[in-house]
């Protein structure tokens, strides 16, 4: 790690006590470009104020969007706090945040080569303000690796939203992958929720490729191979299963995706953070990733490249 400027040994640096109490002013904002605009926007949602609060995720949202997730990866603990504060209106969106700094910004990628992948790892990326990207998505990846205790209860939240959030969350943890796993395989035994069902499996999926954890790509082919499990489960493991491995499309997932990647199911699937990134027209998601991986030789269903720029 670099220095008192590395974001990484700042979000680090935050005392426990400062978490908890939500003591925000202890943070050295100032280190970062925009980052005393985030420990103004933490005060304000201090406060409580559902007005204040609401401008606040935006705000929060708008830098990401803007590629400054250096001055946003250090509000992650204490945005992760507000999601686990059942008293709180705006866990979803606590959430939300959370997983937007733990992730470089990739709109429309749906590739079996990409979707899944977390690109800190193995590619290099600088903010709008030539501050390394990778330091900051990693920082926020870390602090959700030391929350992780408080975060694998909302995997149970009465909010299916919140459920779906978790996962998503989770999914980017650098370290205690077997808890995580176990916990989201639990979930997923119980969770009543179709939607939730899905993006538990993709969640599940990611951590496999985040941890390179072989059984998964096993558990994925036994999943969308077995006429018992909902179409969701199904479909959404065999998104996952081509993301985990390099290995032929066989005519039997075809067959699968045929029967099963309805409308309904595409439908259903949606509001998915995962199948919103990969969206380019309004709930196309599920339909992109789908041609991207089986028919990637043909042109864009909605007239797009992957090419941001084109």
């Amino acid at each position: 790690m670099g220095g008192s400027l590395d974001v990484r040994v700042v979000v680090a640096g935050v005392r426990p006590e400062v978490k908890d109490g939500f003591l925000p002013e202890e943070v050295p904002w100032d280190r970062f470009p925009y980052g005393a605009r985030v420990g103004e926007v933490l005060e304000r949602l201090r406060s409580g104020a559902l007005a204040a609060a609401r401008g606040a995720f935006r705000a929060l949202i708008g830098l990401c969007a803007d590629d400054m997730r250096a001055a946003v990866a250090p509000a992650v603990p204490f945005l992760i706090r507000i999601a686990a504060d059942p008293g709180s209106g705006h866990r979803v969106e606590a959430l939300g945040v959370v997983a937007e700094v733990a992730r470089m910004r990739h709109q429309g990628v749906c590739t079996r080569e990409d979707m899944l992948r977390f690109r800190d790892d193995d590619e290099w990326s600088f903010e709008v303000t030539g501050y390394p990207q990778n330091w900051s998505v990693q920082a926020a990846r870390e602090a959700v690796t030391a929350d992780t205790d408080l975060l694998l209860p909302l995997l149970d939240d009465p909010d299916a939203a919140v459920r779906i959030a978790a996962a998503y969350v989770l999914a980017a943890a650098l370290d205690r992958a077997q808890d995580i796993r176990t916990a989201f395989h639990a979930r997923l035994d119980t969770e009543p929720d179709p939607a939730v069902r899905a993006a538990l499996v993709l969640a599940i999926a990611q951590l496999g490729r985040v941890h390179r954890h072989e059984p998964t790509t096993v558990w994925a082919r036994d999943c969308w191979t077995d006429p018992v499990r909902p179409p969701e489960v199904r479909v959404s493991a065999a998104l996952g299963w081509m993301c985990l491995t390099d290995l032929p499309v066989p005519d039997e997932l075809r067959a699968v995706l045929e029967d099963l990647a309805t409308d309904d199911t595409a439908l259903l699937m949606a509001p998915l953070p995962w199948m919103r990134a990969a969206e380019r027209l309004d709930r196309d998601g599920l339909c992109r990733c789908l041609h991207a991986m089986l028919h990637s030789d043909a042109p864009d269903p909605a007239g797009y490249s992957d090419d941001p720029w084109a």
